[in-house]
């Protein structure tokens, strides 16, 4: 229902109110709008569409169709589009360090058009893996009434009578390597793996992070689990559109949304699905917007007590789609408040609670993705936190599908992904070793890479089950095995994985949460006396300026304050 607001406390009454604005609604004149337009609130759509990748085909329509929400709840839709770097077309190379430094340029992109316009509300449409968090780091940071939709997921493609993904691609280029797949075969594969729009459809880092955007009460209920192809996107998109404008004439911001219990939600629905472990470096990160301490080891204390309840891939066998199909996120968390797992009390974006969103829902006996909370897969996480010599500032490591949750070996050492790959493509990993990657943190990379090409190259080989692989970079949420992320302090700032050499021993148990490095305190100090700081390649432009501000993973990397550093908040300007 359309309604009547009042702009003289709204941002854009800088901008469109009064005779010295005239200058202003000038511009909005040439481009069509009325009076009338111009008097009411501005509402930022905002899209992360482009042709760069599959997650982002269908985001400008979808954006575009939004705006028929936004009029008919009384608002005037102002579009505008951010930037995405696509993983899995970054991956395995340079272009992987843009990745996670994307994410703070999405955030700023948007809080700057937010800013320099003047705009009361936010919607955002997201599709690939940073551009989720970065979407929401925005809407936090801003704090105008926000809501937040997802692109939606591909379709499985069909191979050889199997659903598969683009996971299964990556590993196939292992088994090529080792001989065991023929290069025609290779071919036939990546033509059929990706079928059409959407994001990658296993629980890897997209689809986490929309079960994040349902689970913290920013997306609308059973909205993210949606295949992109499907025509009902259209009817969320104008769904958001018409409830963004009841959170502007309710004053419901994200920040009233987003708590410290909120985040606890959030952190249990990723666990319990077993979700990429980039959720543990995004939800620190969005938390700090709001200005809730919130950091790794914070959200691995949640993932300690919470059942993996999720069969979806890659440690599982099922898709986004499958998830929809039998019920969805809220489906999901139907098991989970009823167990005690979940905070009913906090706010979405609905304007009713959790609790009362969660009320509308039926529990599905049937159905096969998601188990009761009372027989779960295993009786804990996902994803589990470490911390010990070798990682005093935390690590992460998704356990999903796994038998071995202990292993000890000697390490195989190496100083980026490049010199790992070529070993891994040499058959140089010895079976039994521990694989450490380092120089390759948010600041030594510089921009944290993802090693998905080489786990799933380790896999193809028939060593993924063999080896485990420590980084104080990351991983894809389509990695799979032993693989060890995030670990902190980085090499770069001298922490002791700067110190592994290659036949030392390292004890990982993932069990009690611990990752030793078994060498002697003497000999790690004479190491730490010779160990130099290393330059990278990257001494201008973006890489350099995120090297110069970014912080550690355990807080989310971060590259500003955060709001507990604020003497104002965007909304309120």
């Amino acid at each position: 229902m359309s309604r009547t607001f009042d702009k003289s406390k709204l941002p854009s009454r800088h901008v469109s109110v009064g005779p010295e604005r005239a200058p202003h609604r000038s511009y909005y004149y040439a481009m069509g709008m009325t009076e009338e337009e111009i008097a009411q609130p501005f509402v930022g759509v905002v899209s992360a569409g482009n042709d760069s990748a599959p997650c982002n085909t269908t985001l400008n329509a979808q954006a575009d169709v939004c705006r028929d929400g936004v009029i008919a709840g009384g608002g005037t839709p102002r579009r505008f589009n951010t930037i995405t770097v696509t993983d899995g077309i970054a991956m395995g190379h340079q272009g992987m360090k843009s990745s996670l430094v994307s994410r703070e340029v999405i955030a700023d992109s948007v809080e700057l058009s937010m800013r320099g316009h003047c705009y009361d509300a936010l919607i955002g449409f997201a599709g690939c893996d940073k551009s989720l968090p970065g979407m929401m780091m925005a809407m936090l940071r801003l704090n105008v009434p926000s809501i937040f939709v997802y692109g939606g997921s591909i379709l499985p493609g069909t191979y050889d009578g199997k659903d598969v993904t683009v996971k299964d691609v990556f590993e196939a280029v292992g088994q090529y390597a080792a001989g065991n797949c023929p290069l025609k075969d290779l071919i036939a594969l990546e033509k059929v793996a990706c079928p059409g729009h959407g994001a990658c459809g296993g629980q890897y880092t997209a689809n986490t992070m929309a079960c994040v955007g349902e689970a913290i009460g920013l997306s609308l209920p059973n909205s993210n689990m949606v295949p992109a192809p499907y025509q009902n996107r259209a009817e969320i998109a104008i769904a958001a559109g018409r409830q963004v404008m009841e959170l502007l004439a309710l004053n419901l911001r994200p920040r009233d949304i987003c708590t410290r219990e909120a985040f606890e939600n959030a952190a249990r629905v990723v666990a319990a699905t077993g979700g990429s472990t980039n959720a543990g470096l995004h939800l620190p990160a969005m938390a700090s917007e709001a200005g809730i301490d919130f950091d790794l080891f914070d959200v691995a204390e949640i993932f300690k007590t919470t059942p993996y309840i999720a069969d979806l891939q890659p440690g599982g066998r099922y898709v986004a789609k499958d998830m929809y199909d039998a019920g969805g996120v809220y489906m999901l968390m139907k098991t989970m408040l009823d167990n005690g797992l979940l905070h009913g009390d906090c706010l979405t974006v609905t304007g009713k609670t959790l609790a009362e969103n969660i009320d509308q829902v039926t529990w599905n006996p049937d159905q096969k993705v998601i188990y009761d909370v009372k027989t779960p897969l295993s009786p804990t996480g996902g994803v589990v936190g470490l911390k010990g010599s070798l990682a005093p500032d935390g690590a992460i490591v998704k356990v999903a599908g796994m038998a071995r949750l202990q292993f000890t070996g000697p390490a195989q050492v190496f100083d980026c992904e490049e010199d790992c790959f070529a070993a891994v493509e040499a058959r140089l990993i010895k079976e039994g070793a521990v694989i450490v990657i380092r120089y390759e943190g948010p600041k030594g990379g510089p921009g944290m890479r993802e090693m998905l090409s080489t786990t799933a190259a380790l896999y193809g080989q028939g060593m993924g089950e063999k080896v485990a692989l420590i980084t104080d970079g990351r991983f894809s949420g389509a990695t799979r095995g032993f693989c060890i992320g995030h670990v902190g302090p980085e090499a770069a700032d001298g922490g002791p994985i700067a110190l592994i050499e290659d036949g030392d021993s390292i004890s990982i148990d993932a069990e009690a949460g611990t990752i030793d490095l078994d060498v002697a305190e003497d000999v790690l100090a004479a190491r730490r006396a010779r160990w130099q700081p290393r330059d990278h390649d990257y001494q201008a432009g973006a890489l350099w300026r995120y090297a110069q501000n970014v912080g550690p993973a355990r807080f989310g990397a971060l590259t500003h304050p955060g709001a507990k550093a604020e003497t104002h908040v965007f909304a309120d300007i």
